[in-house]
């Protein structure tokens, strides 16, 4: 293998190049070596692009973004856990010390020090080829595209939310935002059973695609109040788990006000602000239930097996393709065409079939 590789390198704000870095090597944590076929764009790597840092993370030196990926092994050393070259396989971008409190209860999620691709100062997917775990690359079937192997993070999230808020079969609920993340979630809210599932957005395309993947009723908040229409359509009483997916403020606050008494909010979306104002009374008085979320655990396998099984459609995500050569563009377009793109994917070649 050459001693070298492009990759798109995040060098500051606004600066994303695609360069010749060095190649991964194997040693005994990354023993398997993946060759990267397609990678998501995630809205954190537009905003490190456009901000540098998330949360307490900052971009410190030049770092490969990507972290939504799937690939073909093509070289394993040491005990990786019966993977051989020509295996297509889906990466879990976080891997973890698996010794911990956390990691021994499953929650290894919650490890204080877990490894995550394109959050500085790891490298990510960006790439032709990245160095992983075994135990964190999962076989894909041969029914699944690479497109989906890379698509298992987003729905991961929403596997996720989905476990943590507790939905269940006849449940109603509202999933605000209708983006990758909220249109996975919409889906795991199915597939627990959830029989009402009402979506709002601004952006009707996504609207629609949210209809067509489960969605029983969708409400376009530049037409109608999002707040009143559901309370509406409850009769009052609200619904029983409100996913907050969009990340905003107005967001989160309108989630807590239709909830149902004694119901779920359960937050999948990263607001940009630390502090940002919520209604008590809502959550005291009503005794609401507010739930966080931080990345998954053990959800990779569940994700496969439902999208192989056909119950979940991730493959309507993916909206455009761009060749790694043309990463910095990609980004451009994920970030100025959100009314036309879902998820935008960087690909390495032409095997994402």
């Amino acid at each position: 293998m050459a001693q070298t590789m492009r990759a798109a390198v995040l060098h500051g704000v606004d600066d994303i190049r695609v360069e010749n870095v060095p190649a991964p090597v194997l040693d005994d944590e990354r023993n398997v070596l993946v060759r990267i076929a397609s990678v998501g764009i995630c809205g954190s790597d537009v905003h490190y692009l456009k901000r540098g840092s998330i949360g307490n993370i900052s971009l410190q030196s030049p770092t490969i973004m990507g972290h939504e990926a799937s690939g073909e092994v093509v070289e394993v050393c040491g005990d990786a856990r019966g993977l051989q070259p020509g295996d297509r396989v889906a990466i879990e971008p976080g891997y973890t010390c698996r010794k911990c409190e956390f990691c021994r209860r499953g929650q290894y999620n919650m490890c204080p020090d877990v490894v995550f691709l394109a959050a500085p100062p790891v490298d990510g997917a960006f790439a032709e080829y990245v160095a992983w775990p075994a135990d964190f690359l999962f076989r894909l079937p041969g029914t699944m595209s690479m497109d989906e192997g890379a698509m298992l993070e987003p729905l991961a999230v929403g596997l996720h939310a989905a476990r943590r808020s507790g939905v269940r079969a006849g449940d109603s609920v509202a999933v605000l935002g209708t983006g990758p993340i909220g249109l996975t979630t919409l889906q795991a809210a199915k597939a627990h059973g959830a029989t009402t599932i009402i979506a709002a957005d601004l952006v009707s395309m996504r609207l629609e695609l949210a209809r067509g993947l489960g969605a029983t009723s969708v409400l376009n908040a530049a037409e109608v109040d999002v707040e009143a229409t559901i309370m509406q359509m409850t009769g009052g009483r609200g619904v029983d788990v409100a996913f907050e997916c969009a990340g905003a403020i107005p967001t989160i606050q309108m989630a807590m006000r239709v909830a149902r008494n004694g119901g779920k909010v359960q937050l999948v979306g990263m607001p940009a602000e630390t502090d940002p104002q919520i209604p008590l009374y809502e959550l005291i008085n009503r005794e609401l239930d507010v739930l966080g979320l931080f990345r998954y655990a053990g959800c990779y396998p569940p994700g496969i097996e439902l999208v192989s099984s056909g119950q979940v459609d991730v493959r309507s995500l993916v909206t455009h393709h761009f060749p790694l050569e043309e990463t910095p563009e990609a980004m451009a377009f994920a970030d100025t065409n959100k009314d036309k793109a879902i998820k935008v994917v960087v690909t390495t070649g032409d095997d994402r079939a």
